[in-house]
């Protein structure tokens, strides 16, 4: 297959151009390096330094001959998405919007996009939540996700595009960065390869559903089957919280730290976890690798980027 994955440069995108190219598939990157990384780059795939609401795309479509966009290009800031919901707004609607026009127009086979799993349910009623949960996302970031899933829905209704929509819970895994608003398991990680002692918001007791990037690009391949079609939930559906993701890296890192308590964030989620039976059931994925076997890879990657 000719595949386009946007954000390709990214935490999450760039392990799925990995899996693509180990997989054989021919692979087109379009990045415009906001967030990722040149480096991430798998030098195999066709990488074009662009945004996604650059009329240039459609071009690089037509060129490249893409039968399936992956779309993973995102603003993925909460707080980001707090103080500027226009910008939030222009990158995940306008940009997913502008995507399923040229797939359209171009008769792409295939659309996959990443959404949210973690920010979709807001505070959940049940644990863990299935893709029938009501969404009741809390801030921007959230609703402009849940509105590009509408706009998704739409267009494989109206134009019978074939569509799959992953809600991630908590990725985490090498690559990803602990700096601004990233994943606790990245900041923890660079802290304690630092020297210093991570810092837990609130009493700790906070809950996540972590699930290794390596499961999240095994999804993505999943997807490419023409019958894996609607939302489907990608997850582990356990719950772990934010102490023990603490303390496990503690004990990882083999230091003497102690980890540190600040002030709890304002609006923070409390517990969320999500059910994958569905994907798991229809399309036999399942989360392979254990939170600890991840952490300790994610750790020793990061040991090895800084030292």
């Amino acid at each position: 297959m000719k595949i386009l994955v946007t954000g390709g440069a990214g935490f999450i995108g760039s392990h799925i151009v990995n899996t693509y190219i180990n997989a054989g598939h021919a692979v087109t990157v379009i990045d415009d390096l906001s967030s990722g990384n040149k480096k991430f780059i798998n030098p195999k795939a066709n990488f074009y330094h662009l945004s996604i609401n650059s009329p240039k795309v459609k071009t690089i479509l037509e060129k490249e001959k893409i039968t399936v966009i992956n779309h993973h290009a995102a603003q993925i800031s909460v707080t980001d998405s707090v103080s500027d919901p226009l910008f939030d707004a222009n990158s995940n609607i306008i940009g997913t919007l502008q995507l399923l026009q040229n797939a359209v127009s171009l008769k792409v086979e295939k659309f996959i996009f990443a959404s949210t799993g973690g920010a979709m349910y807001g505070e959940q009623k049940k644990f863990p939540a299935s893709e029938e949960h009501p969404c009741q996302p809390l801030s921007p970031y959230g609703i402009s996700k849940l509105s590009a899933e509408h706009y998704i829905n739409y267009y494989g209704m109206q134009h019978g595009l074939n569509t799959t929509i992953f809600r991630y819970s908590n990725v985490y895994g090498p690559c990803q960065n602990p700096h601004g608003e990233a994943g606790v398991v990245a900041i923890f990680c660079q802290k304690l390869i630092e020297g210093t002692p991570p810092i837990i918001w609130g009493d700790g007791e906070q809950t996540r559903d972590f699930i290794s990037v390596r499961d999240i690009a095994k999804a993505n391949s999943v997807a490419l089957n023409p019958q894996c079609t609607g939302v489907f939930n990608v997850g582990t559906g356990n719950e772990t919280s934010v102490n023990f993701i603490a303390q496990s890296l503690l004990k990882i890192s083999k230091t003497d730290l102690i980890a540190k308590y600040g002030p709890q964030k304002k609006g923070e989620q409390r517990r969320s976890s999500i059910d994958s039976k569905k994907l798991i059931k229809n399309f036999g994925w399942k989360s392979s690798i254990s939170l600890e076997e991840g952490l300790v890879e994610t750790f020793n990657y990061f040991k090895d980027e800084i030292s």
